[in-house]
């Protein structure tokens, strides 16, 4: 390893190490509750409409923005849509990226398609996982729940899957230390933990949740998992006796998932877990093109598709499946309080898929985008008639 990359990583891990602890030292406790009275108002709300930072992405982003936007305007959700470029195409650098994090830190809140990531190219960093440690959206959560009339290889599963999302072994830090000899630091602190969990907890009380388990890997990894697992437990403990609270090693976890799926109720995980056992969840319930995710902080919000499926190969055709980027809209709408809106625009889908069962290729069906679409078009349409 020459002098200069050894220095480079020296001076990133050492920035890395620093911004964690002067965030350690001047934080306070996270007492923050999702959807809940400390949630901060929206910043760009004027006379009575929320603007809300657009990042189509790659693949069938762009198709999937005009779809929740189509939906937005016949449902008259009050939202006006600042579109930034921001996607994996070469030349889109470092000031694509600081437009898209102006424009969310101005607006409070974006609705993103996936930014695919060139993963033969060590120089190539993530733009996803920029945007969340940027702009600190520490708790990404799922809703993973079946749909009636969707294919899916079990029933009744109802499962929110919380993850940490700034570090982990998502750090960053990799380097050669000499020719086929890679190291990479995997970093996690116990003040990001402890709100990661704390959000989880309260996350669980707020929504009826009942039980929690915390998935790990701390018999092999006895410090940095087992850091994670400490804290889980005390505060379980401390201060959420009410909840039932169990922990699983993630090799067993995923399994679980796979035979019996229903045991689980909230899961709890740090973040390369929580991306590998959430994709799991999706699958399990009829795929990517059916759920959301939202990137939370306590000061920026970002909704988007469950997994980092770019959809490249549909682009064009009338076959993607707009489940997914819908339910990221009225995620959204909840979280803005526009409850009457989520719930017009939620409706339309279920029945679409449940009553109507207009199903794209990606659920054996074959319907097209435009078709499912117009299904929800319609519907909102009704409702709008019957409400006048």
């Amino acid at each position: 390893m020459s002098h200069a990359r050894r220095l480079l990583f020296v001076t990133n891990f050492s920035k890395y190490t620093q911004r964690n602890l002067q965030t350690v030292r001047k934080s306070k406790p996270y007492r923050g509750e999702f959807l809940a009275s400390s949630l901060r108002l929206p910043v760009a709300k004027y006379g009575g409409r929320q603007t809300v930072t657009v990042l189509a992405g790659d693949g069938i982003g762009p198709e999937m923005m005009e779809c929740i936007k189509r939906v937005f305007s016949v449902s008259h959700a009050p939202i006006d849509f600042e579109d930034i470029e921001l996607d994996s195409r070469p030349g889109a650098g470092d000031v694509s990226m600081n437009n898209a994090i102006i424009a969310i830190e101005r607006n409070g809140i974006a609705l993103k398609g996936n930014i695919e990531t060139k993963f033969d190219d060590p120089t190539v960093h993530s733009r996803n996982v920029e945007l969340r440690t940027r702009l600190d959206l520490y708790a990404n959560v799922l809703h993973c729940q079946t749909v009636r009339n969707v294919p899916s290889r079990h029933k009744d599963i109802d499962i929110v899957i919380i993850r940490e999302n700034t570090e982990g072994e998502y750090s960053g830090l990799e380097h050669e230390t000499v020719p086929g000899v890679v190291e990479s630091l995997k970093i996690v602190t116990r003040r990001n933990i402890e709100r990661i969990a704390r959000f989880a907890f309260d996350y669980a009380v707020n929504h009826g949740r009942k039980k929690v388990t915390a998935v790990h890997k701390a018999n092999i990894m006895k410090l940095g998992d087992g850091l994670f697992l400490r804290v889980c437990k005390e505060m379980a403990q401390k201060e959420y006796s009410q909840l039932q609270f169990e922990h699983m090693i993630v090799d067993n976890a995923s399994m679980q998932m796979v035979a019996r799926p229903q045991q689980f109720d909230l899961m709890l995980m740090p973040n390369l877990y929580g991306n590998i056992i959430s994709n799991i969840a999706c699958g399990l319930v009829g795929g990517p093109g059916l759920v959301s995710g939202m990137n939370i902080g306590d000061h920026y919000a970002v909704f988007e598709t469950g997994t980092r499926n770019t959809g490249t190969s549909l682009v064009g055709k009338d076959l993607a499946n707009p489940t997914a980027f819908l339910r990221a809209g009225v995620d959204m709408l909840r979280y803005l309080r526009l409850n009457e809106h989520a719930e017009m625009i939620e409706g339309a889908v279920v029945r679409t898929l449940e009553d109507r069962q207009i199903h794209t290729p990606d659920l054996h069906g074959q319907h097209r985008t435009s078709e499912f679409m117009d299904s929800v078009i319609a519907d909102i349409e009704e409702q709008m008639k019957s409400k006048h």
